[in-house]
């Protein structure tokens, strides 16, 4: 299977470590040439969780148009990046795959306007982080769930088939109610660490973050009907001991002075509450000052 991962930054790099490591021939998208130089030139790296190394060739390129044509087109960008690659997907061939994996909820409907015939999404709990342009930290386990929200299972098979134990794959049923149910994840954990300047460990073991973050959950329980039975509470305090030396995607976003995807995870669940008639105090607060940080331009 012939498979191009758009963006070459640390979920684009762990998803074409493994992606690789399994059979496939797999080529990076990514920006910037130095890096495509890099990566041209030697491995592709991957550190374990347990330690080890893992080594993978792969190609890399910065023009997706001049690519022989793929089975599959993985797009691990954030969202600010989609508005710029929507003109060169909608001009593949409409049998090429396409594969979302997108914090939030904002990129759903822009996606299905696409032609392709076959689109998923997914949602990914793993922990990643770059060391370098070649080498990607994998900072913990945890499930890759796709969604098939049009076309047939058939088209992403070699994906659904990966047997990895670091790297679990999951067919889900209903990709909007899946993006929901992480950005949901991301309101409770992002905004807190960015605010706070925390791992995600800490909002555990921290009295007060963890009494916030139990506010927030209280208000989005309060506004979304079955929340308790798909995230119960505990699953929360899970994943934040998982995850506990990581540092979210939103705190990175600060330290490096890079706008986050406030916008697109918070932003769009604070809209449908309030379709619904519900505030959301807390998490709307932490919401204006993540945006009031990233309009200082302050950095950590």
């Amino acid at each position: 299977m012939d498979v191009a991962i758009i963006g070459a930054g640390a979920v684009g790099l762990l998803t074409a470590s493994f992606l690789a490591e399994s059979g496939m021939s797999v080529t990076l998208v990514a920006r910037r040439l130095e890096q495509v130089d890099e990566l041209n030139a030697k491995y592709l790296t991957r550190e374990n969780v347990d330690g080890t190394k893992t080594v993978q060739k792969v190609a890399s390129t910065t023009k997706l148009m001049e690519l022989p044509q793929q089975d599959l087109i993985v797009i691990a960008v954030k969202y600010g990046q989609l508005q710029e690659l929507y003109g060169q997907l909608s001009a593949l061939p409409s049998t090429i795959s396409l594969l979302f994996m997108q914090n939030g909820l904002a990129h759903f409907d822009e996606a299905l306007r696409l032609p392709q015939k076959n689109i998923a999404f997914c949602s990914v709990s793993f922990g990643a982080q770059m060391i370098d342009q070649v080498t990607v930290q994998h900072r913990g386990v945890g499930p890759c769930k796709i969604a098939i929200e049009r076309g047939g299972s058939d088209a992403f098979n070699d994906l659904l088939q990966i047997e990895n134990s670091l790297y679990p794959v999951e067919l889900v049923a209903n990709a909007e109610q899946m993006l929901f149910e992480k950005a949901v994840f991301n309101c409770l954990i992002n905004p807190l660490t960015a605010i706070l300047q925390v791992r995600n460990g800490e909002l555990v073991t921290n009295k007060r973050a963890f009494l916030l973050m139990q506010t927030i959950y209280q208000e989005l329980t309060d506004a979304f009907e079955g929340i308790e039975q798909a995230i119960p509470f505990f699953k929360v305090i899970e994943l934040c001991e998982k995850t506990a030396s990581n540092t979210s995607s939103m705190l990175a976003d600060r330290i490096h002075g890079r706008k986050s995807e406030i916008d697109t995870i918070v932003g769009v669940i604070l809209e449908k509450a309030l379709a619904k008639g519900h505030d959301l105090p807390t998490l709307r607060t932490l919401y204006h000052q993540v945006l009031a940080i990233e309009e200082s331009g302050e950095r950590r």
